[in-house]
């Protein structure tokens, strides 16, 4: 079940890479971002699952598409079998995409029902490490004494450790913190969850990531860290009163002192991360487009079969006219 629901998803993230690409540099955020959802919509329905999104682009009033609940796939959901959660971002990065910068990416999760957390909108605090430095960090330390503890763990000076912060008004103080260690630090103006996959890949120069973003992300995260053999450590940060509600419907608490693990926030035993570069970055190739066709560049993970695949896919649109494909 896990790898063919593997090829099946890079499918998905493909499809919404190459729809939004199509924007780059125009300044369209909205028209990248619907574009990427539909695109994932069409590609899903014509896979053979029989899909529930638990994190998409909203509820049902606020997303005409990929809403919370909505099912998904060409399968009988009776099919106890071919029924599976999944977690979409359809374009993660969407000011990436309008500027024409570097680091967008189309990402989902899957796994068998119930394996993914049905979070809400919100924010989550998150302390992401790869798999040597995992077990051996605490969210609930200083920042400060978390630095060391990965620099021990990786045996390097603190002075070669890099961390990724997302650059806002919010991180004044963490990022304060970290510069006093002597740590480097890596700001980015979106993209956490390919900044915390950068932190589990071996020769990217990442070594965590630190700081509050979107909770729907953490959990996507939390599926390609697992696979990875990485760490997640999230609490959640709610903004106000409507979304501690919201939270306490969804998943029963409201406590923003719970730290949530990996295994908590991904907990299946079938779990699936796939994604697309659109713009690249550390990690993938950007879509690139050619007479007649374009070119993808994916990263695939399965969690039971151990598996990290990068996928290089030419798409042929018009087979009737060959397009003069370089590899």
């Amino acid at each position: 079940m896990e790898q063919l629901l593997a090829l099946e998803m890079v499918r998905v993230t493909e499809a919404a890479a190459i729809a939004s690409a199509r924007f780059m540099g125009r300044g369209m955020r909205d028209e990248a971002d619907q574009a990427a959802t539909e695109a994932m919509r069409q590609t899903m329905d014509e896979a053979d699952i029989a899909g529930t999104i638990v994190i998409g682009e909203g509820e049902r009033d606020e997303a005409p598409m990929l809403y919370i609940g909505e099912q998904v796939g060409r399968a009988d959901h009776a099919d106890m079998a071919a029924r599976v959660d999944i977690a979409v971002d359809p374009l993660e990065g969407t000011n990436l995409v309008a500027t024409g910068q570097g680091g967008a990416l189309t990402v989902l999760a899957a796994s068998e029902r119930g394996g993914l957390t049905n979070a809400p909108d919100t924010y989550l605090d998150k302390l992401a490490v790869g798999p040597v430095a995992a077990g051996c960090v605490d969210i609930t330390l200083p920042p400060a004494e978390n630095v060391h503890r990965i620099a021990e763990a990786l045996r390097r000076r603190v002075s070669d450790i890099t961390v990724i912060i997302l650059d806002r008004p919010r991180h004044a103080e963490l990022i304060a913190e970290v510069r006093s260690t002597g740590a480097r630090i890596k700001l980015i103006s979106d993209g956490d969850v390919s900044a915390a996959i950068s932190c589990a890949v071996q020769g990217t120069g990442v070594h965590a990531v630190m700081g509050i973003g979107g909770a729907p992300e953490g959990v996507i995260t939390a599926a390609a860290l697992r696979c990875l053999g990485g760490e997640l450590q999230a609490r959640f940060r709610f903004r106000n009163d409507e979304e501690r509600e919201r939270a306490v419907r969804m998943m029963g608490t409201a406590d923003e002192s719970r730290v949530y693990r990996t295994e908590d926030l991904a907990s299946g035993d079938h779990l699936v991360f796939a994604a697309t570069g659109v713009t690249g970055g550390d990690l993938l190739q950007p879509v690139r487009f050619f007479g007649g066709g374009a070119r993808t560049h994916s990263l695939v993970m399965a969690y039971q079969a151990k598996q990290v695949r990068f996928v290089d896919t030419v798409h042929m649109f018009d087979r009737d006219r060959p397009p003069a494909v370089r590899l």
